[in-house]
């Protein structure tokens, strides 16, 4: 059959889909990006926050007039919408022929086929993928999401993860090692470990120090060119001396710290059950910075919670001032009705919230200009994505402290003939400096990387008959 998928949400959940799709195809099923063509629509969704649900119930929607307009015979909703409404899936949208929870990717097949039951209990071992498990990536070539663990074991009460995605379970050591081996042989240049805590990994295996065990590990995996492999999803109180001495001892290991605080007043953390305040945060950040120098320190933080007052939200922008991030996003917070945070007093009008947010970022994107004006003329390494999606007059590409997909891109310009090769690793001089972005211009290529080879995935994307596509910016649907 031919088979479309639409992912929502986040790269954990994007990593979901493309198993879903590996297993489809190893039983020889044909991925569409065209939902016209499609004989069976799937649709992974995230429920996180409101938006989240929001987007989710609108796509269904509009995957399910194809089963009138198009081939589709079958619309099945897969992921986070499906563990909290399920039952309201059933009754309210029924243009949906089956479910699948978080936890049941291993019933997909067998629910395209038709020879699953749909409305099964769900499994009592929640499912985890391993490094057998057949995948089909859906990003560029380059580079790819691998998870490393499922679900959380932390009680923040603005968070809903934990209900849908079960307790905290790390993948086995081997299996990590021996997926990230097969990604570089197939020429990805860039791993993005991702997991709910990554600096929780190994603990349920009784690994002391796991993350940093696995980092290493990682980092000495032989490549037939450079490497970079990052962390995502750190929590604060986890980093470890050892984890950082591995971030900073390993060049293969970029210098780059995605740490959620979620805020910095001492009284709104409590509410949320994280614990902390500005101040330990602060030291926290110059051990991080004194441990891995040039490191660039991603972080998020939510406006709004239940309880925020003025003050707290001041002592958070004094905060940010004082902290200096390299990348910083904002939420406002979302009142989702399983939370422990929706039974709280206090709650922030969304005026109020929207304000708060909008001065948040206006203080951050001062600190992100001054940041990337220090860093006009000096050279560092990108790799290059390929022409930019804003204009066809220049490329881009992401330095090391550039995550993909959430902070901002390095453009290139001055691109001559047919351009560099996305997936190079290419040194650039920053020419201008913008809010998110920087502007630079390729140096010359080394040797080495002038004969590096045609990357082996473009044989491997060739044999399951589809051809990987970067993933569009923004809430749109990501195809294929």
């Amino acid at each position: 059959m031919k088979i479309g998928f639409v992912s929502l949400g986040c790269p954990k959940n994007l990593v979901d889909s493309e198993v879903m799709m590996g297993q489809l195809v190893s039983r020889g099923h044909e991925l569409t990006p065209h939902p016209d063509q499609a004989e069976v629509l799937v649709v992974n969704t995230c429920s996180f926050i409101d938006p989240a649900k929001q987007e989710s119930v609108d796509t269904i929607l509009e995957m399910a007039e194809y089963k009138k307009i198009g081939a589709a015979r079958k619309l099945i909703v897969a992921g986070c919408l499906v563990e909290r409404y399920r039952g309201q899936i059933r009754e309210q949208l029924p243009e949906v022929d089956a479910v699948l929870g978080t936890n049941e990717l291993d019933r997909i097949v067998g629910l395209c086929e038709g020879w699953a039951e749909d409305g099964a209990a769900p499994p009592a071992d929640p499912y985890l993928y391993h490094d057998l498990t057949p995948r089909v990536l859906s990003t560029p070539r380059h580079f790819a999401y691998l998870k490393i663990a499922e679900g959380c074991d932390h009680p923040c009460s603005f968070c809903v993860i934990p209900q849908y995605r079960g307790k905290f379970r790390s993948r086995r050591f081997e299996s990590v090692i021996q997926e990230a081996t097969r990604l570089f042989r197939q020429g990805v240049r860039e791993i993005n470990l991702v997991g709910q805590d990554t600096t929780c990994y190994g603990e349920d295996l009784g690994l002391e120090n796991g993350l940093a065990a696995l980092l290493e590990r990682l980092a000495r995996i032989e490549t037939a060119g450079e490497k970079w492999i990052r962390c995502l999803y750190a929590y604060p109180n986890k980093v470890s001396a050892r984890l950082l001495d591995t971030v900073a001892e390993h060049p293969a290991l970029v210098k780059y710290l995605d740490m959620p605080l979620q805020h910095a007043s001492a009284s709104v953390l409590k509410r949320m059950k994280r614990g902390g305040s500005g101040d330990i945060f602060l030291k926290l950040l110059e051990r991080v910075r004194r441990a891995i120098p040039g490191v660039a320190i991603r972080t998020s933080f939510i406006v709004g919670f239940p309880g925020e007052t003025e003050r707290d939200f001041e002592e958070l922008c004094a905060f940010v001032q004082a902290a200096r991030f390299d990348r910083l996003g904002v939420f406002s917070y979302s009142d989702e009705d399983t939370s422990a945070s929706y039974h709280l007093n206090g709650k922030v009008d969304g005026r109020t919230v929207y304000h708060r947010k909008r001065k948040l970022m206006a203080i951050q994107r001062k600190i992100s200009r001054a940041r990337h004006a220090g860093m006009v003329g000096a050279e560092v390494p990108i790799l290059v994505e390929g022409p930019s999606r804003e204009t066809d007059l220049l490329w881009e590409g992401r330095m090391a402290t550039q995550a993909p997909e959430i902070d901002g891109v390095t453009l290139i310009n001055d691109v001559e003939g047919a351009g560099p090769a996305p997936g190079q690793i290419r040194r650039l001089r920053i020419t201008e400096a913008h809010d998110y972005d920087v502007v630079g211009t390729l140096l010359a290529p080394s040797e080495t990387e002038a004969r590096r080879p045609r990357p082996a995935a473009e044989a491997a994307a060739q044999l399951i008959g589809i051809e990987p596509a970067p993933r569009p910016r923004g809430p749109a649907p990501a195809g294929l």
